[in-house]
């Protein structure tokens, strides 16, 4: 693993103007690697699937990829969450971005933002990424 960090969503309110910024960096370009989000949700969160947004730039702000993507945090026949949890709090890793080369080592910057109906989404507690390289998996 090269990176990975979390960070706690206050309140379990993600308001929808709240950009989560990760910043980590690649040394090593002979190998792709694959981004996952992190999600932590409770049971009581409203809806089975989540709509990210994300946008990945290198260090002088060109934007490399961006993406709305959709996933499913609860199963969607039982309603039971996916992941792992203790109580009522779970935790949920995502592949976002797969096999992807870096063409240059240096510092980059993966966002996140939440891309729901409601302007404030409940009962996120927190969001997070964690980048591997692909011969580590």
């Amino acid at each position: 693993m090269v990176f990975e960090q979390n960070i706690d969503i206050e309140n379990r309110k993600w308001p929808k103007d709240d950009i989560k910024r990760f910043d980590f960096e690649i040394t090593d370009t002979s190998q792709p690697y694959n981004i996952y989000y992190n999600i932590r949700s409770s049971v009581a969160f409203p809806f089975h699937n989540l709509y990210l947004t994300y946008s990945l730039e290198d260090t002088n702000g060109n934007k490399l990829l961006s993406e709305l993507q959709n996933m499913n945090i609860f199963d969607e026949k039982t309603g039971r969450p996916l992941g792992n949890g203790l109580g009522d709090i779970f935790d949920l890793q995502v592949l976002s971005v797969e096999n992807y080369s870096f063409d240059q080592p240096g510092k980059y910057t993966f966002t996140i933002q939440q891309f729901m109906r409601r302007d404030t989404l409940p009962e996120i507690l927190a969001i997070g990424i964690r980048v591997k390289r692909v011969d580590n998996e």
